[in-house]
């Protein structure tokens, strides 16, 4: 099997799929690394897949797989598999899925009882480290909500760890349309504040409910409208010196907060 280069078309299309631009016109985007490809194999997300060959004899099994399920596979050059990538040592396994993200009607449908939403955030090590705690603790859904970081960067899909293929992503471009939308569907907005009204520790009766938790960007935290339509602000108790957290640790907390009451329930 002859290698394709970086000058092959069908390598070139690719390597455009790591701009946003690129993603949002053919509908897809890269995923690097065996448990990301996993993942896209598991949820039948997978359309093609590059492989180097120091890959090909690692990954062999993962290959064939993708082979037999009709993923499309071609043996890469080093070189174009540095190009696919955007990590400073790539992997060398490199796959093009389908997006991920999908209207908030459709994340709301059925009783869905807990949801994280990050509201203009601009991080993507944050965006991917929120999708993997909202898998971890069972939320039904992460929804991106106003200018936020796209979800399908690479950093953002590394930082899921596969996760992002696990619950439904859903994005709308306008925070006051997502929070109408989870709002006229009965879940309740919880914003975290140091001054919040409610400490977390005293929230189980609050939490059993359905929730939507709001984070916001990590420079300047949630906008002053989008945190005055919060049904209740929350505090997180801090006992020690730090002044504050960053944003994926307040929605490990919280998340995992809600999570514990709601099964408990």
């Amino acid at each position: 099997m002859d290698a394709l280069t970086e000058r092959t078309p069908r390598v070139v299309s690719a390597v455009k799929l790591l701009r946003s631009a690129g993603r949002r016109k053919v509908g897809q985007f890269l995923v690097e690394g065996a448990n990301s490809v996993e993942a896209a194999l598991d949820g039948g997300r997978a359309r093609e897949l590059y492989f180097t060959a120091d890959a090909a004899d690692r990954y062999a099994d993962l290959i064939t797989r993708a082979e037999s399920t009709g993923v499309r596979t071609a043996l890469v050059t080093d070189k174009a598999a540095r190009g696919l990538g955007d990590t400073v040592t790539p992997p060398g396994l490199v796959a093009v899925c389908g997006l991920v993200d999908i209207p908030l009607e459709q994340a709301l449908q059925g009783t869905p009882r807990l949801f994280a939403v990050p509201v203009e955030i601009a991080e993507p090590g944050n965006a991917g480290a929120v999708i993997r705690v909202a898998d971890a603790v069972g939320a039904d859904a992460v929804v991106f909500a106003g200018d936020t970081v796209d979800p399908h960067n690479g950093k953002a899909v590394r930082s899921s760890a596969g996760s992002i293929f696990h619950l439904p992503i859903a994005r709308v471009r306008n925070a006051a349309d997502a929070l109408d939308g989870l709002q006229a569907a009965g879940v309740q907005l919880l914003a975290t504040a140091a001054d919040g009204e409610i400490d977390l520790d005293d929230a189980d009766d609050l939490l059993a409910a359905p929730t939507a938790w709001l984070f916001g960007n990590e420079a300047h935290g949630l906008s002053a409208e989008v945190a005055a339509r919060a049904d209740h602000r929350v505090r997180i108790p801090i006992r020690g010196r730090a002044e504050s957290l960053n944003l994926a640790t307040a929605a490990a907390i919280c998340l995992y907060a809600s999570s514990r009451v709601q099964h408990r329930s």
